[in-house]
């Protein structure tokens, strides 16, 4: 039955990619007369939105030409009343102009009837009548496309926009806070376990409204899946590459068997608007389909981490039509995505295509505790192709029923199997291995600067509890006492678990229920162990010994949800607080950062997440605009953030790691806990350290 759907499935996908998006069509908007910056005030509070407006900007033209400029976009001319009810929105977006140096400090810009002129000297905006003879201005424009979160945008004809890159024309679109193309093509239709190659359309007009396929995972899924989606807050004029923005290059996780560049956790749209920066998000192939590798044949695996850089090219070829600098590429991912940027960091082929990472809750480590290896090891730890084969070689091909007798036959037979059922077998490949190209060293080379690892500023950082979940709860079994419970929580033998409790590295908090209390103990020790010790070992022999250009580290202490083994759900449910009150003690897990770098949280439980949203988001974004997270205070002023300004007060710079007993910043402002603290002391740290500054050696 694979063999036919598969077969049948082929031959759909086989179609050209301009047809594998509905609705290919042309639209009249563009970017061919003028730039377009969209310019919204974003607090990041989402029940705030209806109160504030966005507006677009063009380039100059004559008092004569900008109602029709406008009109081209199906909007008006801004009006001085709409202007004066949303003053200050106005106000700090014109200020940001001027700062950012794209308006001159006593800058007019033609309005309905008139001109608003920002002036810096008297901190204000003035309304002027319009000026005599033909002078031309930049113009304001209304915008009126007002659906605000990633899940109700919708493109229409009133809203469309194409523009021209690489010989295609993608039709885009906008909400209120960015332009929006979704589902690129930036590969061809890959071949089953061959590497991906450039999108090689040409004079096509390319959907970019709806989002592309997912790659084959549990029950759902195409191959034709390698698409990238484009959040941005500008559109150069076509042919321009004036002022471009920073990129952040998102890579998913999901363990390397799940996951989607369209989520809208990590919906780019907020970034763009409040950050000024362009927000790349993509899919890359996964499972056996992104990970299988056969020793002695050609299938030599890591196709997922291919299809990352393939993008990461497309992006430099592609970006600048989008607003983006190419030469200003910061990479993040989360989770197997961070356990990706640190794939690039190291990979010959990444290397010198992004000019910072961000790895948030990398695993690794697992080599100790009498265990040879666990669940985290192998993504800071590469197998060989013959390590990864014996792991889930011969074992997918019997239970895909392909059990001829020459290898050569059993290839055949899987490759015309059909994807989804292929990766939804008991067994899957989803290890990255040694190829010899993508990745040509067993770890990341951290201990000398020799040109192996890119020379480029790096975060490293993990939530608090992230080893709470990759800790075994062990639900209806009422535990006897902290040791018994420690062995069956993390797998280990008696005189571990006894040597953990002797350390008194990890106190044990008594709330008389054992299980719970003994399953606190186990995520601290799983968090140094899969975590924090692999992490802070990397930024800290990279920062010494120089193979990265700036390092920093942080744990985050707020998240978004958190793990109840008691089946809760997270942070307490109080009186005022039907989401949680994230101020009383709950398990900050693995991912659960990811709404802060993204500055989404559908969620506000109290004032202190929009506040430590804010505070964050600007460390993530000014750190991909200039490899440091520290934005400086005439920013901040220009753009109006006065919560981020007061943040940064409480909370000190964030300073770069340079020895162990550094700083580390604690991503919880306001709270009792922010500000520096020591970094947290790793129980496994010496091995740690051992293991990888000498390279693994």
């Amino acid at each position: 039955m694979g063999s036919m759907i598969f077969a049948t499935l082929s031959a759909l996908l086989a179609l050209p990619a301009v047809l594998a998006h509905p609705a290919a069509r042309s639209t009249k908007l563009s970017n061919t007369d003028t730039s377009l910056t969209l310019l919204y005030q974003n607090n990041l509070n989402g029940t705030d939105d209806a109160n504030h407006i966005s507006a677009i900007l063009l380039d100059a033209f004559p008092a004569s030409q900008a109602a029709s400029a406008c009109s081209a976009l199906n909007e008006r001319l801004l009006s001085e009343s709409v202007i004066e009810s949303h003053y200050d929105d106005l106000f700090y977006q014109l200020s940001y102009l001027v700062y950012d140096g794209r308006a001159s400090p006593n800058q007019e810009f033609l309005i309905n009837n008139g001109v608003v002129a920002f002036s810096q000297q008297r901190a204000c905006l003035d309304f002027k009548p319009l000026p005599y003879g033909n002078a031309r201005l930049p113009v304001l424009c209304t915008q009126s496309a007002n659906a605000s979160q990633p899940t109700n945008a919708v493109a229409t004809s009133q809203n469309e926009i194409t523009v021209p890159a690489g010989g295609n024309d993608y039709i885009g679109y906008r909400n209120l806070k960015s332009w929006r193309f979704s589902g690129i093509p930036y590969a061809d239709q890959p071949q089953r376990w061959h590497y991906s190659s450039l999108y090689s359309g040409t004079g096509q007009t390319l959907n970019a409204t709806i989002f592309g396929s997912e790659c084959p995972q549990t029950h759902a899924g195409s191959e034709n899946c390698l698409f990238l989606n484009i959040q941005t807050p500008y559109i150069p004029k076509a042919g321009s590459k004036q002022k471009p923005k920073p990129v952040y290059f998102w890579i998913h996780g999901g363990g390397f068997n799940s996951g989607v560049g369209s989520s809208a956790g990590t919906d780019g749209g907020n970034l763009a608007s409040r950050e000024d920066i362009v927000v790349v998000t993509i899919n890359y192939r996964l499972s056996t389909l992104g990970f299988f590798a056969v020793p002695g044949t050609n299938i030599t695996g890591n196709y997922g981490i291919a299809d990352q850089i393939l993008a990461l090219q497309w992006t430099i070829n592609n970006i600048a039509s989008f607003g983006g600098d190419a030469s200003q590429i910061t990479i993040i991912g989360s989770s197997a995505g961070a356990g990706s940027v640190r794939v690039l960091l190291g990979s010959p082929p990444a290397i010198g295509k992004f000019q910072g990472g961000i790895a948030q809750s990398n695993l690794g480590g697992g080599v100790d505790l009498g265990l040879s290896s666990d669940y985290a090891t192998s993504y800071s730890s590469y197998p060989t192709i013959e390590q990864g084969y014996e792991l889930a070689g011969q074992q997918i091909f019997q239970e895909a029923g392909c059990n001829q007798t020459s290898l050569d036959a059993q290839i055949a037979c899987l490759a015309a199997y059909d994807p989804v059922e292929l990766v939804d077998l008991p067994t899957i490949a989803d290890k990255v291995v040694q190829d010899g190209t993508y990745v040509n060293t067993e770890q990341l080379i951290v201990s000398v600067k020799n040109g192996s690892t890119a020379h480029v500023p790096v975060i490293f950082g993990t939530a608090a509890n992230d080893g709470a979940s990759f800790s075994t709860y062990p639900k209806g079994n009422n535990v006897m006492d902290e040791l018994e419970g420690i062995q069956i929580e993390l797998g280990i033998n008696a005189s571990y678990a006894q040597a953990i409790i002797d350390s008194g590295l990890f106190p044990y908090y008594d709330t008389a229920n054992k299980t719970l209390d003994s399953f606190n103990v186990s995520q601290r020790v799983a968090t140094d162990n899969q975590f924090r010790c692999v992490d802070e070992a990397t930024v800290y022999a990279g920062a010494v010994s120089g193979a990265f250009e700036r390092a920093y580290y942080y744990q985050s202490q707020r998240t978004e949800y958190g793990y109840d083994p008691n089946g809760l759900g997270g942070p307490p449910v109080e009186p005022g607080y039907p989401y949680g009150d994230p101020n009383l003690p709950y398990f900050r897990v693995h991912g659960s950062d990811n709404g802060w770098s993204f500055e989404n949280l559908p969620v506000l439980r109290d004032a202190a997440d929009l506040y430590s949203l804010q505070l964050e988001g600007s460390y993530y974004s000014w750190f991909a605009k200039t490899g440091q997270p520290n934005a400086p205070l005439a920013y901040l002023q220009a753009r109006g953030y006065q919560t981020v300004i007061e943040g940064q007060r409480a909370s000190g710079p964030w300073d770069p790691v340079k020895g162990l007993q550094g700083p580390v910043k604690l991503l919880d402002w306001p709270s009792t806990t922010s500000g520096f603290v020591d970094v947290p002391q790793c129980a496994f740290l010496n091995y740690s350290l051992t293991y990888y500054v000498d390279g693994g050696s």
